[in-house]
């Protein structure tokens, strides 16, 4: 205890030493007449030790309450640079699309997230430039372009019959589904396919998983170097070597994935050249062998290839991104039809309208009957509205002084979002805290009456997968495979609580917001 109390009054004392100079290199004359959005008051070492405590427990709950206190704009002086919180969907439209470039980079990264990132090369956390443009064009250009996705239409249905599989195993015993463990799995196995090309054995599969999961553990652990970036690797430095050790195990696990992929390639244009009827289709690592990215000196035209490290950390950003965020979603949807079932048995009513109107019975839903099927674009809506995969986007940095909302939003400012609040929003949405599909129908009298605009690009009213430049570009994959999986586990099974355990929305923090208390539930065969 005496050491740490050293250890925090030495802090304390650089911190201030740091402070005053800080104060006598900025004089009044460099004073604008324009503020930063109002917060509570800044107080070095002992403010940011408080957030540190709040980003752990109750940040949510803090800035909510400060924006009642404070209004819709909000600065938290969380480290070097200030945090400003925008809590309502008018000021985020005004910043991610009427001033979509100023706002569309990102913070500098903590050491530990360029070790994960490999120096910030991957479409998440790449700086807004050159390499981020080349990086997000040749993903969404050459694997999540409609006629892409459609090409890997073969592969969702084999991980649907895995899913429908595993769940009949439950329908056989009578023992409640675990939905979250079915759901992660098939999703992940999804990914890995669309990533590599291959159907990997599952103890393959287990063990990308497993280094994934862990190096997303420890990660979290290393949130403190937002706070005191000096000295993590000194307090922490048990934790820097397992970092360190994960990444080159990732490293040893996935290049050689990348090598077989690279060699398979080869051989198979080789045959393409021999026979052009062969058809090869490209996984995202394909991409990425002839891809060039600008030179890391910064010369103007240099142009080089991507490192295999690079390319692992493409790879785990995409596996990462796309079954964390889905997975969670699917299970809050999925949470909701048990919970109401009145929204379950209508949804399975257009469904089945939709296969009668087919006039043939076929072992699933084909993804082209998914656009026939409004109110399942409607209730994945709702679940996406009311349960948000993440309550913040990814934390954005100003590249210039802004003036939003009367206020300076200076450069290099951490800007965040609060995703959640703004789905929540009673000026916005009716009864915010209800499960209401209805409210995004063609027509109806809730909230919308219009097709959803999911971009923001008109405005924004709900923003779960950000807006903007930096909107995830895998917005339309993610609603594809959500409602895919959806429509068939529904025409598949009929889904009910279990007796005592019931449905609990309550939430927990981990990648993404998860259920406190992961959905069970019995299952039966839809009679056909």
């Amino acid at each position: 205890m005496e050491v740490w109390f050293i250890l925090l009054l030495s802090l304390c004392l650089c911190a201030a030493i740091k402070y005053f100079l800080h104060l006598s290199s900025h004089g009044k004359s460099k004073q604008t007449k324009l503020s930063l959005p109002p917060g509570p008051p800044k107080v070095p070492i002992i403010g940011n030790l408080i957030w540190l405590f709040k980003f752990f427990s109750d940040i949510e709950v803090t800035i909510h309450n400060l924006h009642l206190k404070y209004g819709p704009i909000i600065t938290l002086n969380i480290s070097s640079q200030p945090a400003i919180f925008i809590t309502t969907h008018s000021l985020a439209h005004q910043a991610l699309i009427e001033n979509g470039a100023a706002f569309a980079d990102r913070p500098p990264p903590t050491d530990s997230g360029r070790i994960i990132t490999s120096n910030q090369h991957n479409i998440n956390s790449a700086a807004y430039g050159p390499l981020w443009r080349v990086l997000r064009r040749n993903l969404t250009s050459e694997i999540l372009h409609h006629s892409r996705v459609k090409s890997f239409s073969h592969a969702r249905k084999w991980v649907l019959q895995i899913l429908k599989a595993r769940l009949s195993s439950h329908v056989k015993s009578g023992e409640p589904v675990r939905v979250m463990d079915n759901l992660q799995y098939v999703m992940f196995c999804l990914l890995v396919f669309m990533c590599f090309g291959d159907k990997l054995d599952e103890k393959v599969i287990r063990e990308i998983e497993d280094i994934e999961r862990k190096l997303i553990g420890i990660l979290r652990i290393f949130s403190v170097l937002a706070f005191f970036p000096t000295l993590g690797k000194f307090f922490f430095r048990k934790h820097w070597e397992q970092l360190l050790d994960m990444r080159h195990r990732e490293d040893s696990i996935i290049i050689p994935l990348i090598r077989a992929r690279k060699e398979r390639k080869e051989k198979m244009i080789q045959k393409q050249n021999q026979n052009p009827d062969d058809e090869f289709f490209a996984s995202y690592v394909d991409t990425m062998f002839n891809l060039e990215i600008p030179d890391d000196d910064g010369d103007e035209g240099g142009r080089r290839k991507l490192t295999e490290q690079e390319m692992v950390t493409l790879c785990s950003e995409f596996l990462n991104a796309g079954t964390d965020s889905t997975s969670a979603a699917l299970q809050w949807i999925m949470a909701n039809l048990v919970k109401h079932q009145e929204i379950q048995e209508k949804l399975y009513s257009e469904i089945k309208g939709v296969l009668v109107g087919r006039g043939e019975e076929e072992e699933e839903i084909k993804e082209e009957d998914l656009a026939k099927m409004p109110y399942l674009k409607a209730v994945v809506l709702e679940g996406l509205r009311r349960h948000p995969p993440a309550h913040f986007v990814l934390p954005h940095a100003v590249t210039e002084d802004i003036v939003l909302d009367g206020h300076i939003i200076p450069k290099n400012a951490t800007v965040n979002f609060m995703v959640a609040q703004m789905g929540w929003d009673p000026k916005v949405w009716k009864d915010p805290m209800e499960f209401n599909p209805e409210r995004f129908l063609l027509g109806d009298d809730h909230d919308q009456g219009v097709v959803f605009d999911m971009t923001g690009s008109r405005e924004i009213k709900m923003m779960p997968f950000g807006a903007g430049r930096r909107i995830c570009p895998g917005l339309t994959l993610a609603m594809l495979h959500l409602e895919y999986f959806v429509a068939n586990l529904i025409r598949d099974f009929k889904w009910t609580a279990v007796e005592g355990v019931g449905v609990d929305l309550s939430e927990k923090q981990v990648l993404t917001v998860a259920m406190k208390n992961p959905l069970q539930a019995h299952i039966s065969p839809r009679v056909k």
